[in-house]
């Protein structure tokens, strides 16, 4: 009786390990970017968004979001092994390849490491490389020694000249993996010391976060600000889910226990938030004046889910908690509640993300980063399933 009921256990917890089933999404997820692909013939511009009158809202390569869509092409080739998603993911990957001269943005990681990134790791492409190494150069440019941190916009609003986002957290994977590749320890020491003062001046003693922090020329605060959040002192959901995975990323590049612990205490913060719906996908942010009545962000559950995936592998009896957390978001996520049917949502895999309603912009909409991290977080939960 004692090995039966232990059997049964066991066949419970692999039942629960398994409850969402990949290769069906993905499969669902091949029909809609086919369709997606069918009504993009060419890649003059990045698919992003969708317009308030249901058209397609694309944009320039130059754009932020630019490697999001090559890069969620490059995940259905590495779960399918189709050849027509490495022909599609090359394609609209070249499309980004300018961009590794831009000095203009700090969002080369995004742009670049989604992209090429992928490509270089999925198919060894050399040229792919080369590629990368000219982005992390790119990126470099934009740090300032005096600061101490990677400038974000070149402006901001107040006349400010150095403003340093949140989201420049997740930026830094490229340079970390510019700094193995060639030898120069450059790329790895602007990493860590961005990462160390973010970790100084853009977090709370409750470890909610800032979204913007603007610097003078010595790098002195001036001015904490929110932009795409509710107000100064809230925490925006998408980049709180930023500063999460950014710093498990840290972790990872360095093995240095001081980001393992920050990466634990801000993910507490989110998870153990009291306006964290059941479902555990946010209101675009913690401190939404009107909830319950406020759109959720279901690309901040998606990235959070994506990067719990892997905090849980590092956190050990705390990771339990990390991976079940997780795996809710990616069981809400793959709802009806959020996941589109075939023909909805422009051919979009999320429903329901926010780009940033104080700025009436970009409001319960889709957004492509919410399918890639999507896809990228049902990936690291197949792959954790098959320990």
């Amino acid at each position: 009786m004692k090995k039966m009921m232990i059997l049964l256990s066991l066949i419970s917890l692999g039942a629960t390990a398994q409850k969402i089933d990949v290769n069906k999404q993905f499969a669902l997820a091949g029909q809609q970017y086919m369709r997606m692909l069918a009504d993009h013939p060419d890649t003059s511009k990045t698919i992003h968004s969708a317009k308030p009158d249901g058209t397609y809202r694309d944009l320039p390569s130059s754009w932020w979001c630019s490697g999001f869509f090559p890069g969620s092409l490059w995940y259905l080739y590495e779960n399918t092994k189709d050849v027509k998603w490495e022909k599609s993911a090359r394609l609209w990957t070249a499309a980004v390849e300018k961009e590794q001269y831009n000095k203009g943005t700090h969002d080369l990681g995004f742009m670049m490491f989604d992209s090429f990134g992928n490509e270089l790791r999925l198919t060894k492409d050399p040229h792919a490389k080369k590629v990368l190494i000219q982005s992390a150069k790119s990126l470099a440019s934009r740090f300032d020694p005096k600061v101490g941190l990677i400038k974000s916009w070149n402006s901001f609003k107040g006349g400010f000249t150095y403003p340093v986002i949140i989201d420049n957290m997740m930026n830094l994977e490229l340079l970390f993996w510019a700094s193995r590749e060639t030898g120069d320890p450059t790329f790895h020491d602007i990493a860590i010391t961005h990462a160390d003062n973010t970790i100084k001046n853009h977090f709370r003693s409750d470890y909610s976060s800032y979204h913007v922090i603007c610097y003078d020329e010595n790098g002195k605060v001036l001015v904490k600000k929110q932009h795409q959040g509710y107000q100064d002192e809230s925490t925006w959901s998408r980049g709180h889910a930023w500063a999460i995975y950014g710093y498990v990323t840290m972790y990872r590049e360095t093995k240095d226990k001081k980001y393992l612990d920050f990466a634990q205490k801000i993910t507490d913060f989110y998870l153990n938030h009291p306006n964290l719906p059941a479902d555990k996908i946010p209101y675009w942010d913690f401190s939404a004046p009107n909830i319950p009545n406020e759109e959720r962000d279901a690309s901040a559950g998606a990235i959070t889910a994506s990067a719990l995936l892997e905090l849980s592998t590092y956190s050990g009896a705390k990771g339990k908690r990390y991976y079940a957390d997780a795996v809710k978001m990616l069981e809400s996520l793959s709802s009806p509640a959020y996941r589109a049917a075939l023909g909805e949502n422009n051919n979009f895999l999320i429903k329901h993300c926010v780009g940033a309603k104080g700025l009436n912009s970009e409001i319960d909409v889709p957004l492509v980063y919410a399918d890639y991290y999507y896809l990228e977080g049902l990936l690291r939960y197949q792959r954790h399933n098959k320990k």
